[in-house]
């Protein structure tokens, strides 16, 4: 039993098992955030570009619902469509938000810290130049025979 539990807390205290649940956590918070944002501010503003309409509201009925006074005796057999549409909404806005975080991540991560440049090394002589001088060299050695 103590082995079981040495390696459970082996595993358990493994870095990426850690980050991992962080980033669950984290994840589960700004997507509160995300959908907050759709339902509270980018809806509502669509929902007056269209109209006033709730998209979340939108149903294919397939069956009617019987109902006798307050009690439902059958329910109503529907596809709501209208809900689907909000949740792509929402998952295109997350993802369009998480892009823009990891951009923004990986733009800090680009930008080390500027390192000093090492002085250039000094210009060596060029082609032409040793060739002049080879030149000059073996001219020197024929006037002297």
């Amino acid at each position: 039993m103590k082995k079981f539990l040495k390696e459970f807390k082996e595993f358990a205290m493994k870095g990426n098992v850690v980050d991992m649940a962080v980033g669950v956590v984290i994840g589960a918070a700004f997507g509160k955030i995300v959908t907050s944002l759709v339902n509270d501010i980018i809806m509502p503003v669509v929902g007056v570009i269209t109209g006033g309409t709730n998209f979340s509201e939108y149903k294919w009925v397939i069956k009617q619902g019987v109902a006798q006074g307050t009690e439902i005796i059958t329910p109503e057999v529907a596809v709501t469509w209208g809900a689907f549409v909000q949740t792509i909404v929402d998952f295109l806005i997350i993802a369009f938000c998480i892009f823009l975080a990891i951009k923004f991540i990986n733009k800090l991560k680009r930008e080390p810290a500027a390192e000093p440049k090492a002085p250039a090394a000094p210009a060596g002589p060029t082609q032409e130049e040793l060739l002049v001088e080879i030149r000059d060299l073996l001219r020197a050695q024929a006037d002297k025979k």
